[in-house]
């Protein structure tokens, strides 16, 4: 993986390349972005350009350079070279996970009573949900795997097979990698990695890269360097979308808007491009606002049929239409604006008509909380039928504004 193909992410690329050029790189870092943000991609090219043989050259018996020494004055720093190759035989290896000095941890299952799984068992699962699902979540992970209802976990074996690794030798490069995705799930067996991480062999770097700091242990975060990895920007998102997946300008603009700087919800969305939320929307608030009963009956159990993410997607939408329509009538200036595309901004103006903008908060906050109902396997038709009362009661006569 290069930096090159990368989405977005310029200056944290950039970032990453002086560390290595200035000798500003510590045995541990942590690489923290939210899902779809690239975070493990970039670490994996960050791997990648510390092992390119036209970066550091390749590996002899004398060699005695190191990326951990003390840094180096700006006037001795050489020509910057600002990505690997991708020609090389480490750059090759390193694209397709085969590099003997690039190790890999992350979240396995049992699948056998009795089994101590490491993520060495995975590997070939590994490399086939990467090259397919290169923004996926742990989630998609686990369901890549079989996991079903089984819990992922970075267990104490895979620990003490880690300390085995890198007390081995490099084989082909000057440095060894170890790529610990998602170090939330190492509990406490991560303190068998504490000693190792504080005092590791001579250049070894452990690169973690998680979603929650607060959910990494204490012990390992305060031995970390820590490197942000922001959200993509709509931009970033739209540009994808048009140039990689031939996504016409205006629908581009409204995944990019509703994914909120996550590629991998962008993918999510791209998948359902035919779905026409607006339209679900229209013909939902048109019922409510008649007290159709028997049309409210059919819609609700039409949408208890679909799939969680569908059903995710559409309640996103909506939020999404809402905060359009408190934005334009907050800041009529943005009326006719670039910001959202002409179908959205008259849907947004026809709900301005329909609820005041607090009515239009007590809506987001039901939307809100029914989503967060729909991660959690909620009944489809209780749900939503519930919800369609509650909106019915909002739109009409504000009585559930101020219930928190």
């Amino acid at each position: 993986m290069q930096f090159e193909k990368i989405i977005g992410q310029k200056q944290t690329k950039e970032q990453l390349v002086q560390m290595v050029q200035h000798n500003r790189l510590s045995h541990a870092l942590l690489f923290l972005g939210k899902e779809g943000s690239g975070a493990l991609l970039l670490a994996m090219a960050f791997a990648q350009y510390i092992v390119c043989e036209k970066v550091n050259g390749k590996r002899t018996s004398n060699t005695e350079s190191s990326l951990f020494e003390a840094e180096l004055p700006i006037s001795s720093v050489p020509l910057l070279i600002n990505d690997s190759c991708g020609v090389c035989s480490a750059c090759i290896k390193a694209s397709q996970l085969l590099h003997p000095d690039i190790h890999y941890s992350y979240p396995v299952i049992t699948k056998k009573l009795g089994e101590k799984p490491i993520s060495t068992d995975f590997v070939k699962e590994w490399r086939a949900f990467f090259s397919s699902n290169s923004y996926g979540n742990v989630y998609d992970w686990l369901q890549f795997i079989k996991a079903e209802n089984k819990q992922g976990n970075i267990t104490s074996e895979e620990c003490n097979d880690i300390n085995r690794k890198i007390s081995l030798k490099s084989f082909e490069s000057e440095y060894k990698i170890l790529i610990i995705w998602m170090p939330e799930y190492l509990t406490k067996n991560g303190n068998k990695l504490l000693k190792l991480i504080e005092e590791p062999p001579p250049n070894t770097l452990f690169i973690l890269v998680a979603e929650s700091e607060g959910l990494i242990l204490p012990t390992i975060l305060s031995r970390t360097q820590l490197v942000k990895i922001p959200l993509l920007t709509n931009t970033e998102i739209e540009v994808t979308l048009e140039i990689e997946s031939g996504v016409k300008i205006e629908k581009a603009q409204q995944i990019a808007a509703l994914s909120e700087g996550n590629y991998r919800e962008a993918l999510q969305l791209l998948q359902n491009l035919e779905d026409d939320w607006q339209a679900t929307v229209r013909e939902w608030l048109n019922m409510l606002v008649k007290r159709n009963l028997a049309g409210q009956v059919k819609w609700i159990d039409d949408m208890s049929k679909q799939g969680r993410e569908k059903q995710k997607q559409f309640l996103k939408y909506f939020t999404h239409l809402l905060e359009q329509a408190i934005r334009l009538k907050s800041i009529p200036s943005l009326i006719n604006s670039s910001d959202t595309t002409n179908n959205e901004q008259d849907f947004a103006l026809r709900l301005n008509k329909l609820c005041s903008i607090p009515q239009q908060e007590a809506i987001i906050n039901e939307l809100d909380k029914a989503s967060y109902y729909v991660e959690r396997n909620a009944n489809g038709k209780m749900l939503f039928h519930a919800l369609s009362i509650k909106l019915y009661h909002i739109i009409s006569n504000n009585s559930l504004i101020l219930i928190s």
